[in-house]
């Protein structure tokens, strides 16, 4: 069983508050996810450190993933969300860029052993970024 990470940036022509603002606002957050992204919830808070959220991330026809998120912000722009269900971790950054924002969401795991293992490390990270690029495209059409 090995770690498997998967990331995606974008450079986007906002500023970084706005940006940092919308990132953080999980009561907004369906308006940025993309279809994989299912039964989208708020459980507590709605607003960076201490939210809680949950939903099904449906990476392919036959993986679907339950996740129940806890959030941290262990520092201005970043924000950590920790699975409940899982070994899987996500971590939003976003930083200043030349008077734009840069955004990167990069999500780690244990990753299964064996040949699943072998095709999970393999092939999921680029899935993973596929639907990334989608949610940051979107996070730039709303700012």
């Amino acid at each position: 069983m090995g770690k498997v990470t998967a990331t995606a940036e974008r450079r986007i022509d906002a500023p970084v508050e706005k940006v940092r603002e919308l990132v953080a606002d999980y009561t907004a957050r369906p308006k940025i996810l993309t279809e994989q992204y299912r039964d989208y919830e708020v459980v507590e808070g709605g607003n960076g450190s201490g939210t809680v959220a949950k939903w099904k991330l449906q990476a392919t026809s036959k993986r679907v993933r339950d996740v129940a998120a806890t959030v941290s912000e262990p520092e201005p722009g970043t924000l950590v969300e920790t699975d409940a269900n899982s070994t899987m971790v996500t971590t939003w950054t976003v930083r200043e860029l030349g008077g734009g924002s840069m955004v990167r969401i990069e999500t780690s795991w244990n990753g299964a052993g064996g040949i699943g293992g072998f095709f999970e490390k393999t092939f999921a990270p680029g899935g993973l970024k596929r639907i990334y690029a989608g949610v940051l495209q979107n996070i730039e059409k709303e700012v």
